[in-house]
């Protein structure tokens, strides 16, 4: 018996067998999302710059400027800039004399409370965590701003009778909060090290 082989046939199998094959082989592209730098700071080590004020505090060694001005207004105040070039940012602090007037200190709780509550059209969340050091005798509040905004951080303290400090970080960059959130934990932590270092004179 003669089996007749059909080449043709043969030769279609053949043809679809490898479409078939290479189909299956061919990669999917999906396009890669867009990457941050990882940013590794240093440890912070912190000293007291001698600050000719009415108050003092450690800051961190990584800022590369620390300068002081007086201000126009009503009470005794200074602007104090505390610049961190390798990061782009700065916080910025304000120091006011409440001169033993009530009505000040309210105005000043409402300013800041007003200017952290301004954030809150582009804010994700603004946890709110309160401070208190009585032997110190500071007390005040620390703002986490979350999200794309001007400023990630801002936080007050007084000691209710004489000295009012409000404070607020900036970065100079368009606000992407996923780009400069490993900075903006960093300089948090420095903010939180001034509030726990202050002290009044």
């Amino acid at each position: 018996m003669v089996i007749k082989t059909d080449w043709l046939f043969l030769l279609k199998i053949f043809f679809v067998v490898n479409f078939f094959v290479l189909i299956s082989c061919e990669e999917t592209y999906v396009p890669k999302p867009k990457a941050f730098l990882r940013l590794n700071y240093p440890k912070a080590n912190y000293f007291e710059p001698n600050l000719e004020l009415p108050l003092s505090f450690e800051t961190n060694l990584l800022a590369t400027k620390i300068t002081t001005k007086e201000l126009k207004s009503t009470t005794k105040s200074y602007g104090i800039n505390i610049e961190y070039a390798t990061m782009k940012g700065t916080i910025f602090l304000t120091y006011k004399a409440i001169e033993n007037n009530k009505e000040n200190l309210i105005n000043f709780l409402r300013d800041a409370q007003n200017f952290t509550q301004k954030h809150t059209i582009k804010a994700d969340e603004i946890p709110v965590t309160l401070y208190e050091n009585k032997q110190q005798q500071v007390y005040g509040a620390f703002a986490e701003v979350k999200g794309n905004v001007a400023s990630q951080a801002q936080f007050y303290v007084t000691d209710s009778t004489h000295h009012f400090l409000t404070g607020s970080l900036y970065f100079y960059a368009k606000p992407n909060y996923d780009s400069i959130l490993p900075a903006a934990n960093y300089l948090q932590k420095d903010i939180k090290h001034i509030m726990e270092t202050l002290q009044w004179k």
